[in-house]
């Protein structure tokens, strides 16, 4: 199949909804395989389905993104169901929104869970397939945000999880650079996900919110995820190849502030 990812296999954590899906649909038009995984199961077995109807080459996995098992099993998939893998776009991730001093031990423990022990899983069961592939090569993109490059009031602890994986970013591209291994991370901005709907609903002024979002980008809007998708997928691709370590800020302008 033709396009800039061509005959290769991408595994994509979070992929039901948000920037994963809207990754997934860019990763399919680009030529490659996806399996996509998400701990939603009705929704991603309805999303995978849909655009296996239309003849892409899409499969879903139910997976929860902290256990060992599940992510040594979505690596098991690909590789059983198309013969390899090529991409890992580690996404999936949760939100955190409150003061460090109303936050619990549980809080901090499960967006840990998700977003910094659930990318080094995922990174870690995938390159181990990378590095015994012949030849050994891959990329690896994580999901970061402009939470992990700045200080933004009530982002604890979502923040320090989005530095962790900046930093792991770092460490494994410097690691496996000279076993064809890439690995580079994008940091979103405010996009217009579902996850940003929930919260500005709950915000109780709706528009007020998304004002105040809008105020912090000086690019005057906040981002689409088929933006964020382009960005994971041109460092996905070839394109990139002496792109590494990363960290690809995709913000509308935020962090250049």
């Amino acid at each position: 199949m033709g396009g800039r990812l061509g005959g290769k296999v991408a595994l994509i954590t979070g992929a039901a909804s948000g920037i994963g899906l809207a990754t997934a649909g860019r990763f399919l038009s680009e030529g490659a395989s996806v399996v996509m995984a998400d701990v939603q199961a009705g929704a991603v077995e309805a999303e995978a389905s849909r655009l296996a109807a239309d003849g892409l080459p899409a499969v879903a996995l139910v997976m929860d993104v902290t256990s060992s098992d599940d992510n040594r099993r979505a690596v098991e998939v690909a590789v059983d169901r198309f013969g390899r893998l090529d991409i890992l776009f580690a996404n999936a991730g949760i939100g955190y929104s409150g003061a460090i001093v109303d936050a619990t031990d549980d809080d901090w423990d499960r967006v840990m869970a998700v977003n910094a022990r659930g990318v080094f899983l995922s990174a870690r069961e995938s390159i181990r397939h990378m590095l015994a592939q012949d030849p050994p090569g891959g990329s690896v993109i994580i999901n970061g945000s402009i939470s992990g490059l700045a200080g933004i009031p009530g982002q604890a602890p979502y923040a320090p999880s989005k530095g962790a994986v900046v930093q792991l970013t770092r460490q494994l591209a410097v690691e496996y650079a000279a076993r064809g291994i890439r690995v580079n991370c994008v940091c979103p901005g405010t996009v217009d996900t579902p996850v940003l709907r929930r919260g500005m609903a709950m915000s109780g002024d709706p528009e007020g919110f998304l004002a105040m979002l809008i105020a912090g980008h000086p690019i005057g809007r906040i981002g689409l995820a088929d933006e964020i998708a382009a960005a994971v997928a041109f460092l996905a691709s070839d394109e990139a190849s002496f792109i590494t370590g990363a960290i690809l800020p995709v913000d509308g302008g935020y962090t250049a502030r």
